[in-house]
């Protein structure tokens, strides 16, 4: 966050920075996203990569074509991916959900909001705060795609529970509209037990939608 304060879902990932890095940048790109990628308008839109981590989807959209806004809380992993992932078409913002005070103080909207593996990391409450948050940002017809894990959590780490089915109640409340929904095994690490539900939605105009 801005402020120097952690959002407490990054609970874990700093003191692992170094590992996750390899971790995350073993999987490519164009694998983890494959029933993403088709969903999504043609570059140059502007993607916005909220918990970008190492920076390996920001790259990979960048190498489309895409503009892309980074965001990551975790300066361990912003320092290491600015430095993996050199590009112009990258803009690197310090800044975390529930709030994005930073990017909610630009103006700016957008065309596609990534979610990957970041939205179980927020409790109830903050996901009801996060959510009409990140609609303000998408510009109608704009696509949001994110990932969901279950399983066990791994030690340190702070993650909850968090079905597809709330998920698309509370975006629909917020005028968007389902139009991806799947559930995958861990095939990319093949960790015991974890399973990924991957959602995406279309931003619609009209009652119920929150307005840029």
């Amino acid at each position: 966050m801005t402020d120097g304060s952690a959002p407490r879902g990054t609970a874990g990932y700093a003191a692992e920075a170094e590992r996750l890095v390899s971790q995350y940048e073993s999987i490519a790109f164009a694998d983890i996203h494959a029933a993403i990628l088709p969903l999504l308008p043609a570059p140059p839109a502007h993607v916005l990569d909220i918990g970008a981590g190492t920076g390996r989807d920001a790259a990979g959209f960048a190498a489309l074509g895409y503009r892309v806004t980074a965001v990551e809380p975790t300066l361990e992993l912003r320092r290491q991916a600015v430095a993996l992932h050199p590009s112009p078409l990258i803009d690197w913002v310090d800044d975390g959900l529930p709030d994005l005070a930073a990017l909610s103080g630009r103006g700016d909207s957008v065309d596609v909001v990534m979610l990957t593996a970041v939205w179980m990391h927020l409790d109830e409450a903050e996901r009801r705060r996060a959510m009409p948050r990140l609609v303000a940002l998408m510009r109608v017809g704009g696509v949001m795609a994110l990932s969901l894990r279950h399983g066990p959590v791994p030690e340190g780490r702070r993650m909850f529970d968090v079905s597809a089915a709330e998920t698309i109640d509370l975006a629909r409340v917020h005028g968007l509209r389902c139009v991806l929904c799947r559930t995958d095994e861990d095939a990319q690490l093949g960790r015991p037990g974890v399973t990924w539900d991957r959602v995406a939605f279309v931003r619609e105009a009209g009652p119920g939608a929150s307005r840029a």
